[in-house]
């Protein structure tokens, strides 16, 4: 469950118009975390949006990985993007519970490689 900076972090970068803007130390708090942090609240997104069945908020997170990927590692970086692929087709069918699946092994995966379960 994503925790009360986490859903205000969201609200601003993926937000409606209609919210309230975040504090700026919110926002700096956002604009500090490493590459590895951000992946993982990107990965924690895609799960809470998910869990509400928020299909544009998960499409949003699955696009901003396949952008992210460095594609100077040709092999990890196209297996990525096609499982990111295949969770947006999931999506789409509305087979929620698989993309899921596949997004909470990512993220767990990627916590143990950057040392960060508990973030």
């Amino acid at each position: 469950m994503a925790t009360a900076t986490q859903q205000l972090a969201a609200s601003k970068i993926y937000g409606n118009k209609g919210e309230k803007k975040v504090p700026s130390y919110l926002e700096q708090e956002v604009l500090s975390w490493s590459k590895e942090k951000i992946i993982l609240k990107m990965y924690d997104l895609f799960i809470v949006s998910c869990k509400r069945s928020d299909v544009s908020k998960m499409s949003r997170v699955l696009i901003e990985l396949m952008g992210a990927l460095n594609f100077e590692y040709e092999e990890t970086s196209t297996r990525l993007y096609r499982l990111y692929e295949y969770c947006q087709r999931c999506i789409f069918q509305k087979k929620y519970e698989e993309a899921l699946h596949i997004i909470q092994e990512l993220r767990e995966t990627w916590a143990k490689a950057f040392n960060m379960e508990q973030q």
